[in-house]
């Protein structure tokens, strides 16, 4: 009678983790078929996505590659400047944005203060409203400015905007000792000296996490630089090719698989520090 139901346990237990792989598998199916054909798309020898052969291309070349450098002399296209601007937008915004987070989420995380819970609690009613919802205001704010047309607009929106997410930092600052910092304070050590003795070599993975996703954010965005940039030379990737026309559907296939590289470069390197960061900041001890 035992060995019957260990028997059907175990054929219960092989039915669950078949369905549960098959289920993965299909979702997985789903994702990567769009990836696939973009990537397949990109080598199209016509150019043109009224070409295909169904899904896919009818004939395959590296001219699309080839042209995304050299050719930068059509109706403004400059890929090589874009993809410049776009670097230099990430990552001066990755700089900014890791700095004001992390010390927002530290601050809250170890500090007393009466706006405290107030601020808290503000930060996440706002943090409910898409961020579209202020594109007007930000506008008319860049013109007040003369920010409108300049990458550091750019940079002041995206580093300013970052601290509303220190929630998963703060999370993971809760969960250092403070027996640590007691012992430093009693060993004569300011609050300065803590943070930068202490802290950071502690929270490695946090400020990897914190970089890698502020990095991510104006890498792939397209909404705020379509608002504020109006010059061809100014353009980031993602606004460029969405001006390319409908017979140059490869030559942004080729420019999309392009920018594509370096974000996938940087997650496989640093998946141990986002995964030890995303978990340490999600509970409390």
């Amino acid at each position: 009678m035992i060995k019957k139901n260990s028997k059907n346990v175990k054929l219960k237990r092989a039915a669950s983790t078949s369905l549960t792989y098959a289920i993965l598998i299909g979702v997985s199916i789903v994702f990567l078929f769009p990836c696939l054909w973009l990537i397949l798309a990109s080598f199209s020898k016509s150019g043109s996505i009224y070409s295909f052969d169904g899904f896919f291309p009818s004939e395959f070349s590296f001219d699309s590659f080839i042209t995304l450098f050299t050719d930068t002399s059509s109706s403004g296209y400059n890929y090589p400047k874009w993809f410049l601007n776009t670097l230099f937008i990430s990552v001066m915004s990755c700089i900014f944005s890791t700095l004001l987070v992390i010390a927002t989420a530290y601050t809250v995380s170890r500090f007393e203060f009466k706006a405290k819970k107030p601020l808290m609690k503000t930060t996440l009613v706002l943090g409910m409203f898409p961020s579209f919802m202020g594109m007007t205001a930000v506008y008319i704010l860049m013109t007040q400015f003369n920010l409108v047309n300049s990458h550091w607009g750019l940079i002041l929106i995206y580093s300013c905007g970052a601290p509303m997410g220190y929630l998963v930092q703060k999370g993971f600052f809760d969960t250092i000792p403070t027996s640590i910092y007691e012992a430093a304070r009693i060993d004569g050590a300011s609050n300065a000296k803590v943070f930068r003795t202490i802290t950071l070599p502690l929270s490695k993975p946090i400020i990897v996490f914190t970089a890698l996703t502020s990095f991510t954010w104006p890498w792939s965005d397209f909404i705020l630089p379509k608002l504020l940039l109006k010059e061809k030379d100014m353009y980031t990737v993602a606004v460029g090719l969405m001006n390319l026309g409908e017979t140059e559907f490869s030559r942004f296939a080729a420019g999309a698989v392009f920018i594509a590289v370096p974000i996938v470069i940087l997650y496989f390197f640093l998946i141990k520090y986002m995964i030890s960061g995303m978990t340490a900041g999600a509970v409390k001890e």
